[in-house]
């Protein structure tokens, strides 16, 4: 659950994984993903990222899609 909506406990992200994970999910889809068990490192465009990335060193950074809106 995100701090906006309460949450207390925090995991470590880094900053590339973070904007990509809002760049293709609200807080709300983060939050009913996690209370269905769904795992997000599983979802198509996750698993995309989590491929692109894996080989790159710690400190990399590249620029994340802009956040998709809805409407």
């Amino acid at each position: 659950m995100p701090k906006s909506r309460g949450g207390r406990e925090t995991e470590p992200v880094h900053p590339i994984c973070h904007r990509t994970l809002h760049a293709h999910f609200t807080n709300h889809e983060l939050a009913r993903m996690e209370r269905d068990g769904i795992d997000i490192r599983r979802a198509e465009p996750i698993a995309a990222f989590l491929a692109f990335i894996a080989g790159k060193p710690p400190d990399f950074h590249a620029p994340a899609r802009k956040r998709r809106r809805d409407g």
